[in-house]
């Protein structure tokens, strides 16, 4: 495999490090392979130190016969020894047939172990609300050690405004499958244009949840193992309203959660100015506002300047973009050859151009990647969103809602 790296890496122009990426090799292991030193191959068996003590060729020859009997195929060494010895038999000690088989190059793995496979990288793309949306359970601590109550949060990755949330005194898949399903028709979600996104806990991969995302025509994502990194917004979210200054140690009541967090996401969609949405509120991203803010600051910021453009000593003074998408793990360009004798080979090109201009990327050759980009949906604009988004109780079929979200499901109430 290194060789096979250093020949390709030499011959083609292509860099080491777009070379192991594509062959899943760790760059560390191809240098301490290329830089060790040669290792000369034994092929034959050491002279034994007294003549007359090893073993003649026809012993040999026995000893491998038995190993490479049917019955002993798939035994060690250890095994066929003890095995023979049962019977009667002695060919030569345990290490002997090691050398043996060492000699031949039959030392391997006799068991059929599972594969490891290298999970794929989830990348989603969202360009407006109600594309993608990536949802979790936190706890939160209760009255007593040991106790805690669980808030269950629905973030849509485009606009960070909470469409649904709920807290229970457990951790649920019945509790999930409601709040999303109350969430979906609340939103009025049609199927094929949502991707919800979450990690791998145990309400989030149960059968129940995935049975209901398929019946409403939802794409679900899931992210690597022990990789808390991809979902990086619902863990954001997590640490920006576990941690204000109104939020105590530990709640008394399910009661008191409740009505604390009710308050603290009406302020999170409404009054909070996000950093990664221009320090525009979620709620007026989400209702598809946001250009319209930023019209709307730019003529304040024209208007200072006309008064005192001397106050202003480079450039007349301009609000901040929206950004016009947002990844979950946008595509990483492959590096370029550091000798600049070439371009990664195009064959290696898993994402388009065209993919990346959507995404607002700049296209390039080489980017690798896996999975696939969500789908472009309409923006939606939000509903009424007074109570922040509260799944703690069932409503009525949404005027709109589209009939297919009203199949076998069962409309589940959360406590």
């Amino acid at each position: 495999m290194r060789s096979f790296v250093c020949a390709e890496t030499q011959f083609s122009g292509i860099s080491i490090a777009s070379a192991c990426h594509v062959l899943s090799l760790s760059r560390a292991t191809f240098y301490r392979g290329r830089n060790a030193d040669p290792v000369v191959a034994s092929t034959a068996l050491r002279p034994c130190r007294v003549p007359g003590r090893g073993l003649s060729a026809p012993e040999q020859e026995r000893v491998l016969d038995e190993l490479h009997s049917k019955r002993f195929m798939d035994l060690a060494p250890p095994q066929v020894y003890a095995t023979l010895l049962d019977e009667g038999t002695y060919l030569c000690s345990i290490s002997t047939m090691y050398r043996l088989l060492r000699k031949r190059d039959e030392v391997v793995e006799r068991r059929r172990l599972r594969a490891h496979t290298t999970a794929k990288r989830p990348e989603l793309l969202a360009t407006g609300p109600n594309q993608v949306w990536s949802w979790d359970i936190t706890k939160l601590k209760g009255p007593r050690k040991w106790s805690y109550y669980y808030l269950y949060v629905i973030l849509d990755v485009f606009s960070r405004c909470v469409v649904g949330w709920c807290i229970a005194e457990r951790e649920n898949a019945q509790i999930a499958e409601a709040m999303i399903q109350e969430t979906l028709l609340r939103e009025n979600i049609q199927p094929g244009a949502l991707t919800i996104h979450a990690d791998r806990g145990s309400a989030m991969t149960s059968t129940t949840v995935a049975e209901l995302l398929i019946d409403l025509g939802v794409t679900k994502s899931h992210s690597r193992p022990h990789t808390s990194n991809d979902n990086p917004y619902s863990e954001s979210h997590f640490k920006t309203m576990k941690y204000r200054p109104q939020v105590p140690d530990r709640f008394e009541s399910v009661e008191e959660a409740r009505a604390l967090f009710r308050d603290l996401f009406c302020w999170y969609n409404h009054q909070h100015r996000h950093s990664g949405l221009a320090l525009l509120s979620p709620a007026t991203v989400h209702a598809g506002k946001g250009e319209e803010a930023i019209i709307a600051r730019a003529k304040v910021l024209d208007t200072a300047y006309a008064a005192h453009p001397e106050r202003f000593v480079k450039n007349p003074p301009r609000p901040d973009a929206l950004a016009q998408s947002v990844w979950i793990n946008a595509p990483v360009p492959v590096e370029p050859s550091r000798d600049g004798s070439g371009d990664t080979n195009a064959a290696t090109s898993q994402i388009s151009d065209t993919r990346r201009a959507a995404g607002g990327l700049p296209p390039t050759k080489g980017c690798l990647g896996a999975g696939t980009a969500q789908t472009e949906g309409p923006a939606i604009p939000a509903g009424n969103s007074d109570d922040a988004g509260q799944c703690a109780v069932a409503r009525d079929n949404p005027a709109g809602a589209h009939p297919s979200l009203y199949g076998s499901r069962r409309n589940t109430k959360l406590p």
